[in-house]
């Protein structure tokens, strides 16, 4: 049974008039060239050529792709046709015009296509000319499908996509989309790879696809973000990869993967490869009128899972193998391609399939949808973790889910591989955690594969440590007898015997290997004895065991610390769906475990096979002075309805072991806030780094564990005890922390945010440490392009960081940041320092400290596509400022690349340390705080502040435009689903804030805060009300109103305090004036009336 039904789809689209514009470019570099064009090339091109004229899905109403297609005459005559047009029709790439699209309207129930297509003919009442209906005519097309894919003409999209939303049977239409990935192969003139071509990939992004090593060194994708290169450190001669693992202990004993059926979803494959045995099926899903592979990558993949040549054995050499091309020579996909085939896989009850891609897309629902119906259909898909590493955060999808077996790579010396993936899953952030990926991983450096025609040779990459699993699962799949295996096996037994049996390896952490690496045999042992069970995945976690249990066993529990959350994931093995039978319960091995509070989220519904289990952990205040361990376990019970109509049930088991430690004092305690990061996806979030060519989007995270996560041991390092806020401002008490840190920030402010943070620092003593991005607004116009996803126009919603946001949020302080983009290399404190593409300080409060150097000025030159062009003008401009603002203490600097590790030249942990000591604890750098950079007078820079951008629905892809303020579930217990700490409630009223224009308070407003008032310690407790400061400015009215009345103002009520005194006194002095003038006026009167009285009685 199917359960598609459960989910909702969302897909997109392809953009034709670029393929023209590289087809023609091509054209006009031929005629320059005398070399002979290679195959691929032109292979490519006409791929390129086809598409168009098929409307990107295999023709209108072309003949099936695997049967006999048109004549090489009429391709011929196409492929020429389609030249003329693109050099006679000029087509910018840049142009915003409206362009043909074709759709995918899914309904609500499988039925045969002609059915489909007869209900929408009779039920449109639209011109024959404004749609048209794309026959698929594929290995699926005797099937009933899910979807139509129609083309809509542009004079009637909207109008016309609205009727078929209307239709009943109808559940969604949305844009087709295309998919594009690179496969890494040795220089073909047998360099070293330098002569890979640099560009942009548009629309979704995936992973690189396995390389050739040559030589001493390894051949790179120019897409990689490691710049790492490394030397071959094997111990022993090359091995066959199925002895590594031990397959000959299966093979002995009768296990070859006999009657197990395998989906390869590649490139295809050969009919009579010499390699393969047992080749029962070639279907080919693309636009291109062939079965074959001329690229490799699915011969390689194939032969890595069921190779029978000596020279390069596979696991499971009888395996069945099904070979799926669903990529061109030009490593071109559609949506629809890619839904049909899985259609066609769950039609034909696969038993496994291999999918070697991924992309960081995970919100791409469409795709993830289908992996969804897939599993849930009892077919076992393993899918490479991506090559991406090694970096954090880094993960790409559909290795990524739950219901999908992930796997990284390790080398020879099971280390892990520097170009796997790592980092925890990043779709539940901000107010969750990530989940533990990879699951396993295997050896993927220099592995041994088929070649396209004949004999072998060696591949690196997770894309063929993915086939090393996906071949012993089909060895293990054919364990268990045929009959069986429906009942017993699935996607979550099968990853329960992977993971179970898996081997932990010293050094590497649960976000870099998982479970550790594939033991064969320990999975098959546990296999033959299966029952169908539910279990967690991790079972242990233990603070003491580092550094595999990092970051949770660098940093104890404490008393008054925020949640920590810890995200398991539920496999049922009983069930395709399943449910949570009774809620959690926490069992403390003694006394001491019942200091520890832990409330519980989790799945309402287990489906497809997997679910979660979150904890959250708080030790109660009674702990405050406790330091030991806490040890105990988390049950919770698992049912699934069973085919009699019963169910069976499961008890799953959690073990923790948590090390907690007294409360730090305040000085020592920081926040992170990780609520105003956004990343990509869903939107066009660019890079912070415009000096980085090859990567497009800000898509790691931006979280402490993920491209933070040296920055957050070095900070542990320095004593600090770091906490993560995944909700607004409001939402922690302030006098518990030393710093609130924040880092590249995208999102807006509810204005009870900013009212709340300017009372924190004035009134309360919290530090406040601040390292922004660029933002410039011509430069992100220039960063727009196509996306071939959703067949729109995306331009970057904000700059590296959201300037105008941050402005509103430190205008309080009388600080404003500029719209410059500096780039260059500055010493201080004979630290040497890069700044990349950092904005500068244009407002600062009197008494500060300023420091200026020397930067390329990039916002007045040019911008392509966002790559940075080096302008030459060097003029001087503030980075970095620190400011006492009130009670508290107050620094910015202009730049964060210098702390994120994604695409750091050097770094500024030695700034970040000086400015935490000033912030938290008033010690001060005698070079940052050098008497020379102070300033006397307020720094009010005449250059208009950032502005928001007006042609940006910023609404859509913001936590707080539109939306009401809350606290989630990873603030404190007690302030759970409130608005939070401190503020009146008058002020929040529960309305969801709007996007205002932009405004800031001018900088005098608050240049007397930092005054030469004494300042408590922070250490100490405040209890004193804050003391009005010198000189009656207007902002010490505000103070003073505050204090009356007990509330938290907001800036709009600062800015109309500030006159309410003057104007008052004026409105006095004017009414004593104006009654006094009154009478003066009546005496004269009187006076004068007296005499004429006299004169008439004479």
């Amino acid at each position: 049974m199917s359960y598609f039904f459960l989910r909702t789809l969302l897909i997109t689209t392809y953009h034709h008039d670029a393929r023209r514009v590289i087809l023609r470019n091509f054209l006009v570099k031929k005629k320059k060239r005398t070399k002979k064009i290679d195959k691929k090339i032109v292979s490519s091109l006409s791929g390129l050529a086809w598409s168009l004229f098929d409307g990107g899905r295999g023709g209108l109403d072309r003949q099936p792709m695997n049967q006999s297609s048109s004549s090489p005459a009429s391709s011929s005559l196409h492929f020429r046709l389609f030249l003329l047009l693109s050099l006679l029709s000029p087509v910018s790439v840049s142009s915003h015009a409206p362009l043909p699209s074709n759709y995918i309207v899914r309904f609500f129930r499988y039925r045969p296509a002609h059915l489909h297509r007869a209900y929408l003919e009779a039920s449109l009442p639209f011109p024959a000319h404004s749609w048209r209906w794309i026959n698929r005519t594929n290995a699926a097309a005797s099937f009933p499908t899910d979807f139509a894919l129609l083309q809509i003409a542009v004079s009637h999209r909207t109008a016309l996509i609205d009727a078929i939303r209307a239709l009943d049977p109808i559940r969604d239409v949305h844009a087709d989309s295309t998919y594009r990935r690179e496969l890494f192969q040795a220089d073909p003139d047998g360099g070293n790879g330098s002569g890979f071509r640099s560009q942009r990939r548009p629309g979704k992004l995936f992973t690189k696809m396995s390389f050739e090593e040559a030589g001493d060194e390894a051949v790179l994708s120019v897409y990689s973000n490691s710049s790492l290169s490394w030397k071959r450190k094997l111990l022993m001669e090359r091995s066959q990869v199925t002895s590594l693992f031990g397959a000959e202990q299966l093979w002995a004993r009768g296990f070859t993967g006999s009657k197990v059926k395998m989906a390869i979803f590649d490139t295809g494959i050969r009919a009579d490869h010499p390699h393969f045995r047992n080749i029962k099926e070639r279907t080919n899903w693309t636009n291109e009128d062939t079965l074959n592979d001329n690229l490799g990558h699915g011969t390689f993949v194939a032969g890595v899972i069921a190779g029978q040549d000596t020279e390069c054995l596979g696991f499971a050499p009888d395996t069945e193998i099904y070979a799926y091309r669903v990529f061109t020579d030009a490593q071109i996909s559609y949506t629809s391609w890619f839904l049909d085939a899985f259609n066609y896989a769950i039609a034909t009850e696969m038993d496994v399939l291999n999918l070697s891609i991924g992309g960081p897309d995970y919100l791409d629902l469409p795709f993830v949808e289908k992996v969804w119906e897939l599993t849930a259909n009892n077919i076992i898909m393993i899918s490479a973790i991506g090559n991406d590493g090694p970096l954090y955060g880094t993960l790409n999808n559909p290795a990524d889910q739950s219901d999908v077996i992930g796997v990284g790579g390790i080398d020879y010396n099971n280390h892990i591989a520097s170009f796997s993936s790592r980092g925890m899953t990043t779709w539940e952030l901000p107010h969750g955690y990530g989940r533990m990926k990879p699951d396993v991983v295997a050896y993927s450096r220099e592995i041994v594969g088929s070649k396209i025609s004949t004999g072998c040779k060696t591949l690196s990459g997770t894309s063929v440590a993915s086939p090393v699993v996906a071949g012993a699962v089909c060895l293990l799949v054919s364990v268990i007898p045929e009959k069986q295996r429906k009942s017993i096996l699935n996607p979550a037994s099968m990853k329960q015997a992977l993971v179970e049996g898996a081997t932990k390896l010293t050094g590497p952490n649960m976000f870099e290997q998982g479970a550790g690496r594939l033991n064969l045999w320990d999975s098959y042992q546990i296999l033959k004895t299966y029952q169908p069970r539910a279990s967690l995945f991790p079972s242990l976690l233990d603070f003491t065991d580092c550094p595999y249990t990092w970051p949770f066993c660098r940093q104890p529990l404490y008393a008054g610390a925020m949640p920590v959350i810890f995200n398991a994931t539920i496999l049922n093995g009983m069930g395709v769906i399943g449910y949570v039978e009774e809620p959690p319960t926490w069992h403390p091995a003694d006394d001491m475990g019942n200091l520890l509070n832990i409330r519980f989220s989790y799945s309402s519904v287990i489906w497809p096979w997997t679910g979660y289990l979150a904890l959250h952990m708080q030790i109660r205040d009674e702990g405050s002075q406790f330091e030991g361990i806490i040890e105990g376990n988390v049950t919770v019970k698992v049912y699934s309805p069973s085919q009699d109509g019963g169910r069976k049930s499961s008890i799953c088991l959690l073990q923790l072991k948590l090390k907690v430690a007294s409360t730090p004092p305040r000085a020592r305690r920081i926040l992170w806030d990780q609520f105003h990061n956004i990343k990509y996806p869903p939107g066009y979030i660019p890079r912070d780094s415009l000096d980085v060519h090859n990567d497009l989007l800000d898509w790691h995270g931006d979280h402490l564990h993920t491209n933070f996560h040296i920055l957050y041991n070095m900070l542990r390092d320095a004593g600090y005890y770091i906490e993560m806020l995944g909700s607004p401002l409001t939402c922690f008490d302030a006098t518990q922390y030393g710093t609130l840190l924040m880092v590249d920030l995208e999102e807006e402010y509810f204005p009870e945010e900013i009212a709340k943070l300017r009372d924190d620092v004035v009134n309360k003593g919290l530090g406040l440490a601040i390292f922004a991005e660029w933002y410039h607004t011509d430069t992100m116009v220039k960063m727009t392009f196509f996306d071939e996803n959703t067949r729109s126009w995306w331009t970057p919603i904000t700059g590296g960081a959201n300037v105008p946001a941050i402005n509103g949020l430190l205008g309080t302080f009388g600080i404003a940041l500029g719209g410059k983009v500096l780039t260059g290399d500055f010493t201080m404190n004979g630290e040497h320092s890069h700044y990349a593409s950092g904005t500068d300080i244009v407002r600062f409060p009197a008494g500060g400290f300023l420091h200026a150097f020397e930067f390329q000025d990039n916002s007045e030159v040019a911008s392509t596509q966002g790559t940075l062009q080096i302008s030459s003008s060097m003029k001087m401009s503030s980075i970095l400022g620190l400011a006492d603002v009130g009670h508290g203490r107050v620094s910015v600097y202009g730049d964060s690349n210098c702390l994120d590790s994604s695409h750091m030249v050097t770094n500024c942990y030695w700034l970040l340390r000086k400015i935490l000591d000033f912030t938290t604890r008033n010690i001060r750098d005698p070079v940052l705080f050098a008497e020379t950079a102070r300033i006397r007078l307020p720094l009010k820079n005449s250059t208009p502040l950032p502005s928001r951008r007006t042609d940006v629905n910023f609404s859509t892809y913001s936590a707080v435009i539109g939306k009401d303020l809350v606290c989630q579930k990873d603030a404190r217990f007690e302030v759970w689903e409130t608005k939070g700490h401190d503020f009146d409630s008058q002020v929040v009223g529960g309305r969801a804030w709007k996007l205002p224009e932009y405004s800031i308070p001018d900088v005098e407003t608050g240049s007397k805060l930092n005054g030469s008032m004494k300042r408590q310690d922070i250490s100490s407790d405040n209890k004193k009300e804050v003391r009005r400061l010198g000189g009656g400015s207007l902002r010490d009215n505000t103070d003073f109103l505050g204090l009356i009345y007990r509330d938290e103002v907001d800036v709009p009520f600062i800015l109309i305090t500030q006159w309410i005194i003057p104007l008052s006194i004026a409105a006095f002095c004017l009414l004593i004036f104006c009654s006094w003038r009154m009478h003066q006026k009546r005496r004269r009167r009187k006076k004068g009336s007296v005499p004429s009285r006299l004169a008439n009685s004479v």
